[in-house]
């Protein structure tokens, strides 16, 4: 079954500088490798360890640690079609894996065991049909 075919606009952030480095601290760590249960550079990460490690670091803001959690957060939740970047992305029901919205339609994630932090799209086939919503905490 193929993704469904959404065009996103992106929207500007509501504190743009933040949101700047928010998506250089993220962008600056693709290519670190996945670990489960891993939380920073030199140990790895896994998808709820690296969006918490980048808002911890270029936000100072802290999240839950798990996926689970984060995607229980009180906080506005923006239509697919309508994201900033510095968006969380949530993926599945019940939330299996969150990233980091980057703009034009992509996101950064630590997708999965052997591979390693990399920016994907939300239209692509597997993320098209697991994604479930987004979070702002970026305001």
């Amino acid at each position: 079954m193929a993704a469904p075919a959404i065009r996103v606009v992106d929207v500007a952030p509501a504190d743009p500088m933040r949101a700047n480095d928010v998506l250089m601290r993220a962008l600056g760590l693709v290519g670190t490798p996945y670990r489960w249960g891993g939380n920073t550079p030199a140990g790895g990460f896994d998808c709820s360890g690296l969006v918490g490690f980048v808002f911890r670091d270029a936000a100072r803001l802290d999240l839950p640690r798990t996926t689970r959690e984060i995607a229980q957060v009180r906080a506005d939740k923006p239509p697919r079609d309508r994201l900033a970047p510095g968006d969380l992305v949530l993926f599945g029901k019940p939330t299996f894996h969150v990233g980091i919205y980057v703009g034009e339609g992509r996101f950064v994630h630590a997708p999965s065991t052997g591979g390693t932090v990399r920016l994907d799209r939300l239209d692509g086939p597997y993320w098209g049909r697991h994604y479930d919503g987004a979070r702002r905490l970026l305001d």
